[in-house]
């Protein structure tokens, strides 16, 4: 059975190698801020032809980070950059760099610091997560278009939550109907235009498939122990061993369960003296921190995979 609180939107463009979905017009000169995000094997003169080519187009560089991974000499870089003159032209130079990137064999996206990413949340039982995003979307801290909610647990669980105008859809996952509704799940991101997909605590398991689809743009947030507690109740696990240190982990979805790429971890120290119940309450801080903290990163092109690991360039 599906069933949905809202209407389905009209499909939306998809997302190009080279250039995010198209952005509205900047709301003030000031803010007219680009992002580039490059990979490509390392040798010499990348640095030097990337800034040049866009000071000669009229823009100035605000922000320049890079990194040589020597391991496969691969080499990466984020550049903010903005037009200083009055004929920079950002069509004309993503068609310019184009050619550019072709000779390096760059894997590259350009985006505009002001659009505001699509981004479906799925969420089951376990709503802090949600929660804490929506809050943070509201005073406009996340930049973000929240396009669809989706829950396997009806609109009820989440009665104190205010989705204002986001539509929500519930989509209950038995064993019959999993694959049915992953299917539903696909064609909404589809038809939303969602670029980013946040599992806010979804408590099912993604097949091979849509993990595929949806590869890179796929966040997952869950607790992380040393050692690992698997399986339910994984505070009272970490209680019963009596664990010094609790965490939580943001991780891009794969088809390997929870040993997708990282793109974000943190931790707090517990003793003897606190309970299960604390340790709960601790957890789900870490997650909400984390979890946010993993989305702006993506949302704001900091993070490129590298592998079975990421390049994050933090702020």
């Amino acid at each position: 059975m599906v069933t949905a609180s809202s209407p389905k939107k009209s499909a939306a463009s998809k997302v190009q190698t080279g250039l995010c979905a198209a952005a509205p017009p900047p709301p003030s000169p000031s803010q007219e801020i680009y992002r580039l995000l490059l990979t490509c094997q390392n040798r010499s003169g990348i640095v030097a032809r990337v800034a040049g080519h866009i000071f000669e187009a009229g823009f100035n560089i605000g922000d320049s980070r890079q990194f040589d991974e020597f391991e496969n000499n691969q080499f990466f870089m984020r550049i903010e950059f903005n037009p200083v003159r009055p004929d920079a032209n950002i069509e004309a130079w993503r068609k310019s760099f184009a050619g550019l990137a072709e000779e390096f064999g760059m894997k590259w996206t350009l985006c505009a610091a002001w659009r505001q990413p699509k981004v479906m949340i799925l969420v089951s039982k376990f709503d802090h997560g949600l929660a804490d995003l929506l809050y943070r979307w509201r005073i406009e801290e996340l930049p973000i278009d929240i396009v669809a909610i989706v829950a396997n647990y009806p609109r009820e669980t989440y009665r104190h939550l205010d989705f204002g105008t986001i539509p929500f859809h519930y989509l209950p996952v038995t064993r019959e109907t999993k694959m049915e509704q992953e299917a539903e799940i696909w064609s909404l991101v589809q038809e939303s235009g969602a670029e980013l997909v946040v599992l806010a605590r979804y408590m099912q398991i993604l097949s091979d498939g849509l993990a595929a689809k949806l590869a890179g743009r796929c966040i997952n947030i869950h607790h992380s122990f040393l050692p690992g507690f698997k399986g339910a109740r994984p505070y009272h696990q970490a209680h019963a061993r009596g664990v010094k240190v609790i965490g939580a982990t943001a991780h891009y979805v794969t088809s390997d369960l929870d040993e997708g790429p990282i793109i974000e971890q943190d931790v707090e120290r517990i003793s003897h003296h606190h309970t299960p119940d604390d340790l709960i309450r601790r957890g789900r801080d870490i997650e909400r921190r984390v979890l946010a903290r993993a989305v702006r990163y993506h949302i704001e092109s900091r993070v490129l995979i590298n592998g079975s690991k990421t390049i994050v360039f933090t702020e």
